[in-house]
């Protein structure tokens, strides 16, 4: 067994502790940066209703875009697509050569003290409270990669037809960035969502991977 699956192992009972003290709003995830379209590997609690096998959010793929350059991520709170309000914080596992491979989660649901900070700012009319993005959590890493792609879209507020080379060119830089393309099939995935073909989307992501070793 390689170091880093002996680490991954050793945080499966860690999860299941930690998710038990803080009791049934709480959810702790193991994650496997190796295997992002499957990264969970151990999970306890449920606040973002995955399983093991299921794949990491964006913040992950974020994450894992940076590679050995990644920083903890500590105490940021989303908002799930279900509407749930969810504080976190990620800590990233390294090896002891100081590469990261996994990260630990751990997710608490905050929804009802969210609503509470609402009600509260309103009797006190305090003014509108700040809106909270919303993280795509799932099994389904395809589901994950959809949502980043559409997100860019309501940032530019056109259709992909309208979108010219160079606008083009910084969706894939912005995806890239994000961690979308160390997903298998992200690249025809991508091309299908945004209407072009497989090889002008491969042919996109060589030009800006070329800018960026430039």
């Amino acid at each position: 067994m390689s170091e880093q699956d002996a680490i991954l192992d050793a945080l499966a009972p860690v999860a299941d502790g930690i998710a038990a003290t803080l009791g049934s709003f709480c959810e702790v995830v193991v994650h496997d940066f190796r295997r992002p379209e499957q990264s969970v590997v151990a999970i306890a609690g449920s606040v973002t209703d995955r399983t093991v096998g299921g794949s990491m959010s964006e913040i992950g793929m974020g994450l894992l875009a940076r590679g050995d350059d990644a920083e903890d991520q500590l105490n940021y709170v989303t908002r799930t697509a279900s509407g749930k309000l969810v504080k976190s914080s990620t800590m990233l596992l390294r090896d002891s050569g100081g590469s990261v491979f996994g990260a630990l989660c751990v997710n608490l649901d905050v929804t009802a003290l969210g609503q509470l900070k609402t009600l509260v700012g309103e009797l006190a009319d305090v003014g509108a409270v700040t809106e909270t993005p919303t993280t795509t959590f799932g099994d389904d890493v395809d589901a994950v990669v959809d949502a980043i792609v559409d997100e860019h879209q309501l940032r530019l507020n056109k259709p992909w037809t309208a979108l010219n080379r160079e606008e083009r060119l910084d969706l894939f830089r912005s995806l890239h960035a994000r961690g979308v393309f160390a997903v298998r099939r992200a690249v025809p995935q991508v091309a299908s969502r945004i209407g072009i073909s497989r090889a002008s989307a491969y042919n996109y992501l060589a030009e800006i991977r070329d800018q960026g070793a430039s």
